[in-house]
């Protein structure tokens, strides 16, 4: 894959200014997830563009002073060495711009002080946790073996037709799958969500305004003859409703939810989650996106947590909610709740969904502005799961029996799914 340039119009990710006012409290807090020296260094390419830029602008006001009248023979030459000197100096200024524009666009967003600390997964924090693990009289399987064994779900043949990681889901698997997305989508819209169904290829720009470029690029799938990248979320479309607008205060919040196809490479996945549908690299989700007043996105984290809940909840899995380690952040992300449902036959807690506050990271990188009391200032965002086929995957193995039949909640039946998985489909 062709590395990507940063985009010229980048906006800073962070406050430069308020960041060379005030840098050991940018130090401190990025120092939490890693990236202090790169903080520095950013600080050293700024001072470096601008006395370069200073130098430039010194040039060019003493080329204007000297090119004042008709000139000699003696003013011409001062003239041609100040034009040459003032070439190279916009070049090193230049240069000097793009070196720290690409330590900009690395720079991660500022962890929330209630993140919790540590570098790895493992460094997560237990929120709390809800509902009782089921107990069995027999071992219960894995989703890839009950779906295999009844035709619902096809690896094999997903394999033979586009390679590892992509997955038929057929016949009552398939019909429990889209109940599902339904439910959630009605559930949320009903909670003041607007429902969107948005497009999946997007520009370098909206890779990068969301922040997963250049951090992602490896996980990312780009038509190279197009100059577009498949979307690996939906957030990167619902983030771009509103790249470049101007906002009044009285349009926020505004709250979308949006159902898309996505496609990841999971790079760096190697050997990881290789059997069955929990990682794979084309799935469906269903998206929360959120933007709101900087004093209002505290609050709306734990909004979008508490509909996350709810909807695991109606579906009835065992779950637990964890406080990811800003060391486990996503670039943009200040903050992350993760759920974990209970996956039995792995005898562990799985994530399922996610919500993260981006502050302003996104909001700066994609010029999103509102105007309050005569004033611009940058909204915050949020965003969050509402579903993906991974809490259908919990449900078959949470409410499975000994013949390998399936209890389907009663939520997804309204939807179109039925009472129970344990038919094979035609032609299966």
């Amino acid at each position: 894959m062709k590395a990507a340039a940063c985009p010229a119009r980048l906006t800073p990710v962070i406050d430069l200014k308020a960041a060379r006012q005030d840098p050991d409290r940018y130090r401190t807090a990025l120092a939490r997830r890693g990236a202090a020296g790169d903080f520095d260094a950013l600080l050293a390419a700024d001072a470096r563009w601008r006395e370069l830029t200073e130098r430039a602008e010194g040039l060019r006001a003493e080329q204007k002073r000297s090119s004042r009248g008709k000139p000699g023979p003696d003013e011409l030459v001062e003239l041609r060495r100040l034009a040459a000197e003032l070439t190279a100096a916009a070049e090193e200024q230049a240069q000097a711009g793009r070196e720290r524009d690409e330590l900009l666009a690395r720079i991660p967003n500022l962890p929330d002080p209630s993140a919790a600390d540590g570098m790895d997964e493992e460094d997560a924090e237990v929120v709390r946790t809800w509902g009782e693990p089921p107990a069995f009289s027999f071992e219960p399987r894995d989703h890839l073996d009950l779906g295999s064994a009844a035709g619902w779900i096809d690896m094999a043949r997903g394999a033979r037709l586009s390679g590892a990681r992509f997955a038929y889901r057929m016949g009552d698997v398939a019909l429990a799958e889209m109940a599902l997305y339904r439910f959630v989508l009605d559930r949320l819209a009903s909670k003041g969500f607007m429902p969107v169904l948005p497009p999946i290829l997007v520009l370098e720009q909206a890779m990068y305004g969301t922040g997963f470029l250049p951090t992602e690029e490896s996980n990312l799938y780009r038509l190279e003859k197009d100059d577009l990248y498949l979307t690996g979320t939906s957030e990167v479309a619902l983030a771009g409703i509103h790249m470049d607008e101007r906002l009044e205060d009285t349009e926020l919040p505004a709250k979308y939810v949006a159902f898309t196809t996505n496609f990841r490479r999971e790079a760096g996945a190697a050997g990881k989650d290789t059997k069955g549908m929990f990682r794979v690299h084309q799935f469906d989700k269903v998206e929360m996106y959120v933007y709101c007043r900087p004093e209002e996105s505290a609050g709306f984290h734990e909004e979008l947590l508490a509909h996350e809940e709810e909807l695991v909840q109606a579906l009835g899995l065992p779950y637990r909610v964890m406080n990811i380690a800003v060391g486990d952040l996503g670039a943009p992300a200040a903050k992350k709740y993760d759920i974990e449902a209970w996956f039995p036959a792995q005898r562990r807690y799985r994530e399922i969904t996610s919500c993260s506050n981006t502050t302003d990271y996104q909001a700066r990188r994609l010029n999103v502005r509102f105007r309050r009391d005569g004033k611009l200032d940058f909204v915050h965002t949020l965003n969050g799961t509402g579903a993906t086929a991974r809490a259908l995957l919990s449900i078959m193995e949470n409410f499975q029996d000994e013949r390998g039949t399936i209890t389907v909640p009663e939520v997804l039946r309204q939807y179109g799914a039925p009472a129970t998985l344990g038919t094979a489909p035609d032609g299966g």
